[in-house]
């Protein structure tokens, strides 16, 4: 779970849609498969069969730029429909710090959560740890 699309994700229509982050690099290390080069709608599906799903954990803020430091007024989204639409959801990974602000909610509704730490590029200090934290979480 990520706080919000960037920008450039919003005008593109998909999530983690700049290339400067590092998501799909971190989600092609873990799952050992290059996912990269793939069309969208591949790269999702690769997610769905290894049962992962992406969501917000914002569904509105106030966000001058694309970086979470930057978020003010932030609006949580409706986590109880999470019931609904993935029944067998049990643990939700947030991905970085701010997102993770929303744990408490999560953890109240009974799922089981980790931060993993953000796939920003604004977070490049120690990527192998950062990988070794995604891949333990993914696989």
């Amino acid at each position: 779970m990520g706080t919000l699309p960037s920008d450039l994700s919003i005008t593109k229509q998909e999530y983690y849609g700049n290339p400067a982050n590092d998501f799909w690099r971190l989600i092609s290390a873990a799952l050992n498969r290059d996912v990269t080069a793939m069309p969208y709608g591949e790269r999702l599906a690769v997610l769905r069969s290894h049962h992962i799903g992406l969501w917000d954990a914002y569904h509105n803020c106030v966000r001058l730029g694309s970086l979470d430091t930057a978020i003010t007024d932030p609006e949580l989204n409706d986590f109880s429909i999470l019931k609904t639409v993935a029944p067998k959801l049990r643990l939700v990974c947030f991905n970085g710090k701010e997102a993770a602000r929303s744990d408490e909610k999560i953890r109240g509704l009974g799922y089981e959560t980790c931060v993993l730490p953000s796939s920003s590029s604004a977070n490049r200090k120690n990527r192998a740890e950062r990988l070794r934290l995604w891949r333990s979480m993914l696989t």
